[in-house]
């Protein structure tokens, strides 16, 4: 499969770069989506769970916050662990912890015994999203994995928005426990796949010397400007979604008196923007730089960004067709830099790969809850979406600023090159 022989073998750089076979993409799709999944899914079973358990909802919410800690905490253990023993043993291990911890659920008999057994649920899951980029990364050169990258996104979003969809027709039908048991189905599945059909991507061939170690690791890419840029690029960018995901609903529903299934349609248009910039960066990262994408969708952020802080200055965005039709331009913007700085920022060490992508995504959702938190803030404390627009600016310029001071320009063609072909000397 796209060049991979055995199930243990090592790439042929002769095959590199090959578009992906259908089921290379299926793999590649639930493997990243089983953890988003299983988190929008129950989402709609929040307020029935909060009854059955005689609870506060706000208490049967951290069955929501604690899911993502796993997944920002999953993220940092998983990478380098995939660096280390390779992608196969590591990536079923965290699977057939999600498959344990959700039957777990299923016969959870305390809110506090579902809470803890979510987290676990999301460690595992969580490590098909960070060890899918480290595959792409073992399959294609640096300019190529942002493509990938965006083709996987593009496939599972239609998955992951209507999730939540499924999740309430589950729940009314047959009771939130149901869900769990398709959470669980749909786990094995996803191990049963990757046992059969995923060889082994890592570059486990390399001597130990080439290979390094995690504290080598460690020093290699936080001692690399390039790394830091491209990934405080990534994360900045994924915080817009946050800081808007956050404060939306209370802009929405509280500033502009529209009910919470307007808000939920309005949501949506964002989802759409986003997934459309991903088909864009399909279509174009072929015959573009990766740097190029980057800067193309930074111009996008920052156009819909001051758009949006100029209609919250004339007082235009009252009404929700304003304020998401800039939104949607930010959104088509940030699928291009979020999945082109993910590519940046694991080809600077090719070999840590694994460790890269889990250091950006445990920094990703880490800062991300802040972000939520604060736009939910930011939200709920003013008359109008003023002050939420000039965050969203503020972080959409920071975006920019992280690849104009921290992305070394002149040498990363170089600094390529020279990675490019140690991979060719140790996969030939």
């Amino acid at each position: 499969m796209h060049g991979i022989v055995g199930r243990y073998a090592t790439i042929d750089a002769s095959r590199r770069d090959l578009p992906p076979s259908k089921l290379l993409l299926l793999l590649l799709v639930l493997m990243n989506g089983a953890a988003p999944i299983a988190l929008y899914i129950f989402v709609p079973a929040l307020p029935v769970l909060a009854s059955d358990f005689s609870s506060d909802i706000s208490v049967a919410q951290m069955t929501v916050s604690l899911y993502m800690v796993g997944l920002a905490c999953s993220q940092l253990i998983m990478g380098p662990l995939s660096d280390r023993f390779g992608r196969r043993p590591v990536l079923l291990g965290g699977l057939a912890l999600m498959v344990a911890a959700s039957i777990g659920c299923i016969f959870a008999q305390t809110l506090p015994q579902l809470i803890g057994l979510r987290f676990l649920q999301a460690l595992g899951g969580a490590s098909g999203m960070v060890i899918s980029r480290a595959i792409i990364r073992d399959l294609y050169s640096r300019d190529r994995v942002g493509g990938m990258l965006s083709l996987v996104i593009a496939v599972m979003m239609i998955a992951q928005m209507l999730s939540p969809l499924a999740g309430g027709v589950i729940e009314t039908a047959l009771g939130w426990r149901a869900i769990f048991y398709a959470v669980t189905a749909g786990a094995i599945v996803v191990a049963a796949a990757i046992t059969l059909a995923l060889p082994e991507t890592s570059r486990r061939s390399m001597p130990a010397a080439q290979r390094g170690g995690f504290r080598t690791d460690l020093r290699s890419l936080f001692g690399s400007r390039a790394f830091i840029g491209y990934v405080l690029c990534q994360v900045l960018a994924s915080a817009i979604i946050f800081i808007f995901a956050g404060g939306g609903p209370y802009v929405v529903v509280t500033q502009m008196g529209r009910s919470s299934a307007e808000y939920g349609a309005w949501f949506a248009s964002s989802g759409f923007a986003y997934l459309m910039g991903n088909v864009f960066c399909v279509k174009f990262s072929p015959r573009h730089s990766l740097d190029r994408l980057i800067w193309f969708g930074l111009a996008l952020q920052i156009a819909g960004a001051l758009l949006n802080l100029a209609w919250g200055i004339l007082g235009w965005n009252q009404v929700p067709s304003w304020l998401f039709g800039t939104h949607m331009i930010i959104m088509f913007g940030n699928a291009a830099v979020m999945a082109n700085a993910a590519a940046g920022a694991i080809s600077i060490r090719p070999q840590a790969a694994g460790t890269a992508s889990g250091l950006m995504g445990f920094t990703q959702f880490g800062f991300g809850s802040l972000c939520s938190q604060a736009g939910a803030w930011l939200g709920g404390h003013f008359a109008t979406p003023l002050p939420l627009n000039i965050a969203i600016f503020g972080t959409a310029l920071a975006c920019a600023s992280a690849m104009i001071f921290l992305v070394p320009r002149r040498n990363l063609i170089a600094t390529e090159e020279m990675i490019e072909k140690a991979e060719e000397e140790t996969l030939v």
